[in-house]
């Protein structure tokens, strides 16, 4: 985790999947309370991030098509810590995506932690994990658990979050190449907005908790069908997040590769393997050892 020759050090910001999703009510102001499982991958974008001495924060290329730069999560997160921090460093930013935006996988939130956790480091503001996350929710109700690093029961709008252990898993995921929209779909009349709340003991015993957004997507997108269809000859295809983002879970990488070697061949489709913690915590612990020799 040392910087290359240039200055640039590349930092994970690993994918996530809801293992279910529930709206259970709603606040005064109007959110919908949310109840979900936030499961973590070891796979996902890269953030090449460069200190700048002129406090300037430059986006170097596009992390996601059609957004502007001022738009751009990583570089409000970077400009939301340089205030809270009231530091005079900047950061060059480059996002190499792998992460299909509007899959439900995460990867704006995922990307904008990154930023937060990285830049904390590099520039030495020590503002810490608590103070990060509280700093994230101000950009979007999934960066905390980015920030945090753990597999989490989220509660409230996703920000009320309880460390799970959950067990080794593998998965085979599918991009319907349908950029759900977010905002439009918890508008829909078809939304169940009054699911009976769950408990941590409902999930770990496996009572089938399902993702509201599911028969929504399935009902509006063609492609979100064909997907479920696809995936239903090698498990039990679900829904991640309020994206258009499927998966199946297995129990280890080796029978979910061998799972996608007989999908068929124009399924955009890749597995991957749930995380113990984040590999951005990994990353971190790593700078924070050779920055100190």
């Amino acid at each position: 985790m040392r910087p290359d020759p240039d200055g640039w050090i590349a930092w994970p910001a690993p994918a996530k999947l809801n293992l279910f999703l529930r709206i259970v009510g709603r606040r005064p102001d109007g959110y919908h309370l949310l109840q979900t499982v936030f499961r973590l991958l070891d796979w996902g974008d890269t953030v090449r991030l460069r200190v700048r001495d002129d406090g300037r924060i430059v986006r170097h290329g596009v992390s996601v098509a059609g957004v502007a730069e001022a738009d751009d999560l990583t570089v409000r997160a970077a400009k939301l810590l340089q205030n809270a921090s009231n530091i005079g460093k900047g950061a060059d930013i480059v996002v190499d995506k792998r992460i299909p935006a509007g899959g439900g996988f995460g990867g704006g939130s995922s990307d904008a932690a990154t930023v937060l956790v990285a830049l904390d480091a590099m520039w030495g503001s020590a503002q810490g994990a608590d103070a990060l996350a509280a700093l994230g929710l101000r950009l979007g109700a999934d960066v905390p658990v980015f920030v945090q690093g753990r597999n989490a029961w989220a509660e409230g709008v996703g920000e009320a979050l309880t460390p799970v252990d959950l067990p080794p898993a593998g998965y085979v995921l599918a991009d319907p190449g349908v950029h759900a929209a977010t905002a439009e779909l918890f508008r829909s009349p078809q939304l169940t907005r009054d699911c009976p709340p769950a408990t941590i003991s409902d999930f770990v015993s496996g009572v089938p908790l399902g993702n509201v957004f599911e028969p929504v997507l399935r009902a509006r997108e063609d492609a979100v069908e064909a997907v479920f269809v696809a995936l239903s000859r090698i498990g039990r295809p679900r829904l991640t997040g309020s994206g258009s983002g499927c998966f199946v879970e297995f129990e280890g990488i080796e029978p979910a590769e061998r799972a996608l070697a007989t999908l068929p061949a124009g399924l955009k489709a890749w597995s991957a393997a749930g995380a113990a913690r984040s590999p951005l915590l990994d990353a971190l612990e790593a700078y924070t050892s050779s920055a100190s020799t």
